[in-house]
């Protein structure tokens, strides 16, 4: 999946383990070489959620600031996706500050309404249930879907991708974008309702 986002040349560059290996010995080349490997990854996933190129740019370079701060002690099993994740945080922190409603979210807004209507309302989920138990649901549903089922869910929800950006990275038409996202969150909607959630 994550080869989509990556050039032949960010390929070809240091496996994560001997990256992660940089940050142990505290030697900065560690952050070049993340930098030159997810990037691109990172920036987008910003991109997807501010649609502001300086903010983007900030978010990055707060991604790599994170990751070194932080790894040691945190040795993550995938270096890609604990920068994804970083990133991600950072950028829904940002938008947050920037308030979304004066500035406007780009694709965030539009992901929220989809979700809106079949998840547990934050009241219902604070009252009965901690939130890591309800990701582990999530967790757990998604792990039953099929690979370009999951992978249509998780690039709209997760890195936030607008239908076609979806549709081109993964070569299929927007409707059945469309389609599988609607299904899919009608299922989910379904197995919430199903594990006790009032929805």
């Amino acid at each position: 999946m994550i080869e989509r986002y990556l050039s032949r040349k960010e390929v070809m560059t240091l496996e994560d383990s001997k990256i992660i290996e940089l940050y142990f010995q505290r030697d900065e080349q560690a952050i070049t070489e993340t930098k030159d490997k997810y990037g691109k990854l990172l920036l987008s996933i910003s991109k997807s959620i501010l649609s502001s190129e300086s903010d983007s740019q900030e978010c990055l370079s707060d991604t790599l600031l994170q990751a070194w701060n932080t790894i040691p002690p945190k040795n993550p099993p995938s270096l890609m996706a604990y920068c994804a994740k970083i990133a991600r945080n950072l950028s829904l922190n940002k938008l947050k500050f920037l308030n979304a409603e004066k500035r406007g979210a780009g694709a965030f807004n539009s992901v929220i309404d989809d979700l809106s209507d079949m998840l547990p309302s934050k009241e219902n989920i604070e009252a009965r249930l901690d939130a890591g138990i309800l990701s582990a649901h999530i967790n757990y549903f998604l792990a039953t879907l099929q690979k370009e089922q999951r992978m249509i869910f998780v690039k709209r929800y997760w890195y936030f991708r607008s239908v076609s950006e979806i549709a081109r990275e993964l070569d299929i038409s927007t409707t059945k974008v469309t389609t599988s996202l609607h299904r899919t969150r009608q299922k989910l909607r379904d197995y919430l309702v199903k594990e006790g959630y009032d929805i």
